[in-house]
């Protein structure tokens, strides 16, 4: 029995969970917090974290495995010059999934995910 190795399936095929997954990550490298559900929030940490990795790294090579991921300059270009190098000190955890209740139409649980040490920013 597999038993979660690999992540949540998300009721999606594969490409249709990893195009979510790098939105999502875009989304929140953009905006510093975001709402979802519980689950994509759990699974959303794990690529986040990684990215957040790279972005501490530095080196071109390290920006362009990101690049694969996020398909936007500006995103990427935010992780690696104002994300990574707020999170200089920390080693791992840098996002934070707050429950938030259930969302009215479907009763689906619902979370807050954020960046841990960033300030949201408004748009």
């Amino acid at each position: 029995m597999r038993h979660l190795k690999q992540g949540r399936k998300l009721g999606r095929t594969a490409a249709h969970r990893k195009a979510l997954l790098r939105n999502l990550a875009t989304a929140l490298l953009e905006h510093g917090r975001i709402i979802t559900t519980e689950a994509k929030a759990k699974e959303l940490r794990r690529v986040t974290d990684k990215l957040v990795t790279l972005g501490k790294r530095g080196d071109l090579h390290a920006r362009r495995q990101a690049l694969q991921v996020i398909r936007s300059n500006a995103v990427v270009r935010k992780l690696f010059d104002e994300v990574a190098p707020r999170c200089a000190a920390r080693n791992g955890g840098y996002t934070r999934v707050l429950r938030l209740g259930y969302r009215p139409g479907d009763a689906a649980a619902m979370a807050v995910i954020e960046l841990v040490d960033i300030q949201a920013t408004e748009s």
